[in-house]
């Protein structure tokens, strides 16, 4: 049996709407019902929603720091200084989830209006007022809090020790997150560590393509990816030790992965790909062996040996790190959105080093998909089967919460195809 808390997310592209499972066609035959157990949420992430950036104490975030210095790499050059204003509007957001009929509200409490410059004696308590606030307005009206600790918004002060590619970041974000243990966990009772470690490590420290900038292709990424699941890891040991028999909550994290399809139907080229794309963050918390797939180790190793190194770019996390890390999820959350063709590549990808040389394949799409608003975004529902039968069978059936879902438009008021992606064929699994 799967577990499934599906979330449409608001706030990410202006506008989203629920993907079917099933099909992306438009030939809808009676009402859909679903299970008695099946719950639907909506979700936002501070920097993309409240708004309010410098207001009442709150500190700099990277992302306040990179939109405010660097506004020529936007399209638009905006910023989320005033955003949605969520922090000042939360009555009028609430009043919209009510109108929903939602059972969960997935948010994320933004680190430097709790703590400014990232560190637990830089409390701010009006920060904590309105988290406080909006938990306590939820649970009042039936809607239960889902909150992730971290989206993103890294504390400028905590980035000046490196962030995610020092080690210092794992008793730093544990300290965090201990704080908000007790500050809210008497009432919240589900918790994400980190919201979509691939995009925190890849284009944050692999490449310049977001905050924090580090530029470090196969070396700052696979730093971040190990601190990161170390400070995970931490957290939910921490949580169980201190905070887990009184407030019987749970403490997952969010994963975002494409189901890979081969052109060849190569079945070895996709197991590959997916430890790749899933198994760099799931192996190690959902495996029954724990560390880095054997296959990631192997071939980067090679790889960093043939460049000259004296040891590989991305180590082993030894035993004691294994030991923490394995099981330290009480479910995945997983951030489904689309697919990709992958084929082994006929020339290196990537630079030298870089995670893309090391994966080494093609990424190729096919032109009859149906593309949304966003770029990136295809139309590829199988996936999102493939993908929870992948997780069902390579995770021991592990618990699920399907944590984002959408697809991006135009956001017009007149949308028909948000309309004509609810009113979908239903096929049962």
């Amino acid at each position: 049996m799967w577990s499934l808390v599906l979330f449409i997310v608001i706030g990410l592209f202006g506008s989203e709407s629920f993907v079917d499972a099933t099909n992306c066609t438009i030939e809808a035959k009676g009402n859909l019902n679903f299970p008695k157990d099946f719950s639907f949420g909506v979700a936002t992430s501070a920097y993309q929603t409240e708004g309010g950036w410098n207001a009442d104490g709150k500190g700099e975030s990277i992302w306040d720091e990179y939109t405010h210095n660097h506004s020529d790499r936007i399209k638009d050059r905006t910023n989320g200084d005033s955003a949605a204003e969520s922090y000042r509007l939360f009555d009028l957001d609430l009043k919209a989830l009510k109108e929903l009929g939602v059972k969960h509200y997935r948010f994320s409490i933004a680190w430097t209006r709790v703590f400014p410059d990232g560190l637990v004696l830089s409390k701010n308590q009006k920060g904590i007022d309105y988290y406080n606030s909006v938990i306590n307005k939820l649970l009042a009206n039936n809607i239960e809090p889902m909150v992730t600790m971290y989206h993103w918004d890294l504390p400028v002060g905590i980035q000046k020790f490196g962030g995610f590619s020092n080690s210092l970041i794992i008793e730093q974000f544990s300290d965090y997150a201990e704080e908000l243990f007790k500050l809210f966990g008497d009432r919240v009772k589900t918790w994400i560590t980190l919201n979509e470690p691939h995009q925190i490590c890849k284009p944050g420290y692999g490449n310049t393509k977001s905050p924090p900038m580090v530029g470090a292709p196969g070396v700052g990424d696979y730093l971040c990816y190990t601190n990161l699941l170390k400070a995970h890891g931490a957290t939910y040991r921490l949580y169980q030790e201190k905070f887990a028999k009184e407030q019987k909550g749970k403490v997952g994290i969010s994963i975002d992965c494409e189901f890979v399809f081969s052109k060849t139907n190569n079945t070895d080229d996709v197991a590959r790909a997916m430890q790749y794309n899933m198994g760099l963050l799931a192996h190690p918390i959902f495996s029954k062996t724990g560390d880095f797939p054997q296959i990631l180790l192997k071939d980067i190793e090679k790889s960093s040996f043939m460049e000259g190194r004296k040891r590989s770019r991305l180590p082993s996390l030894g035993e004691y790190w294994t030991k923490v890390i394995k099981g330290s999820s009480d479910f995945m959350g997983l951030n489904y959105y689309t697919s990709r063709y992958i084929k082994p590549a006929s020339e290196p990808q990537g630079e030298n080093p870089s995670i893309e040389r090391d994966y080494n394949y093609e990424i190729d799409t096919d032109p009859n998909w149906p593309k949304a608003k966003s770029f990136w975004i295809f139309c590829i529902p199988e996936g999102l089967e493939k993908i929870l039968k992948y997780i069902r069978d390579e995770y021991d059936n592990v618990e699920v919460k399907i944590t984002e879902n959408g697809w991006s438009d135009d956001g017009e008021l007149n949308d028909d195809k948000r309309l004509k992606y609810f009113k979908v064929k239903y096929k049962k699994l």
